[in-house]
């Protein structure tokens, strides 16, 4: 039997911890060991799991180094033939590892997967980090099955079928422990958000699969650690994203997919001075200009990569579909316009 370890990265998450861990050590079972990764927190996280859950091993990185950094600092000192990567705000269900890891075993190209994502609040919807799998166009807008932009959809069993899909969410992530090591973990400059589609971009690049295993259900809280209407997360959001794209897209795609996305953000800035603010506006200027800064030290990233995988890509712009086109679900979309896997 393949070992198998859950592990939470946490930082100033005591309340989801008081309130999910339990269930999770309920529904685990002996099928995992269970980890809490602590990114030095300071509302007592450790003191409550010492003390309630000495089962539990901790791991205590030195200070808060944001998800990418956090967990493979916390994942070299881990052993298992599989990680699950799991946000502190999700709730597990009954027997949620077991489909999972049978279909990762099931053949040795897949190097990650996620189960079916559902809200926590609207318990018959998709939630918005994962759904029921995550894909990507190719000008870099992330999308999924069951959430396109704005637009959540109720799970009806529309998507119950198993597919492989472009990227996996890191809320619920399970990946080989072996690959996840050998193609470098993830990219530390990300601090967070995105991290994962990059990874899961890499994983492809290099000749592997990513699945959506409809079989295991968890539900997902979302915006535990910075709340959807937070300029941080808008200037990571939009700085991440270009960043990926630098590195991973094919070179003949490179200037067609920049030159586009300087015209979109511009309209995004704008878009958000008017609607939200100067704080978000000025995000997307930051996330530009901190690229560029980085461009010296994407440019090595970019040659040590294997690149020029599109698997599952959207060939098509999904900010027309969606806006333009009104198309709001992701079974209204072209599916010939996929890259094929």
């Amino acid at each position: 039997m393949p070992t198998v370890v859950v592990v939470i990265l946490n930082w100033n998450g005591k309340r989801y911890l008081e309130q999910f861990l339990p269930l999770l050590i309920d529904c685990t079972g002996t099928d995992a060991e269970v980890i809490v990764a602590d990114n030095a927190s300071t509302d007592d996280s450790v003191a409550f799991i010492l003390q309630h859950y000495p089962q539990v091993r901790i791991i205590r990185n030195p200070s808060n180094e944001g998800f990418s950094r956090g967990y493979n600092l916390a994942l070299k000192q881990v052993e298992a033939d599989y990680y699950i990567l799991l946000n502190s705000d999700i709730e597990v269900t009954p027997n949620w590892i077991a489909p999972v890891i049978e279909l990762l075993e099931s053949d040795p190209r897949i190097g990650a997967c996620q189960p079916k994502i559902r809200s926590y609040h609207r318990r018959d919807e998709f939630e918005y980090a994962g759904a029921a799998g995550g894909y990507i166009d190719a000008y870099g807008y992330p999308f999924c099955r069951g959430r396109m932009f704005l637009t959540v959809e109720k799970d009806t069993g529309q998507y119950n079928n198993q597919v492989e899909i472009s990227w996996a969410t890191g809320a619920c992530l399970f990946v080989r422990s072996e690959l996840f090591h050998r193609l470098g973990g993830f990219d530390d400059d990300f601090f967070a958000h995105m991290e994962e589609i990059d990874f899961c971009w890499r994983l492809h690049n290099y000749g592997y699969r990513v699945m959506y295993c409809p079989g295991s259900t968890v539900y997902h809280i979302g915006g535990g650690t910075l709340p959807k209407a937070s300029w941080l997360k808008t200037y990571l959001n939009f700085r991440n994203n270009f960043m990926l794209l630098y590195k991973n897209l094919p070179s003949k795609y490179l200037f067609q997919v920049f030159a586009t996305r300087l015209i979109l953000d511009g309209v995004a800035a704008y878009k958000f001075l008017f609607q939200t603010g100067f704080k978000d506006f000025w995000a997307v200027a930051r996330a530009h200009i901190s690229f560029y800064r980085a461009l010296p030290s994407l440019r090595r990233k970019r040659k040590q990569l294997k690149h020029g995988s599109m698997k599952m890509m959207y060939k098509r712009n999904i900010v027309a579909e969606y806006y333009l086109r009104g198309k709001k679900r992701f079974s209204e979309l072209d599916q010939t316009k996929f890259f094929p896997s």
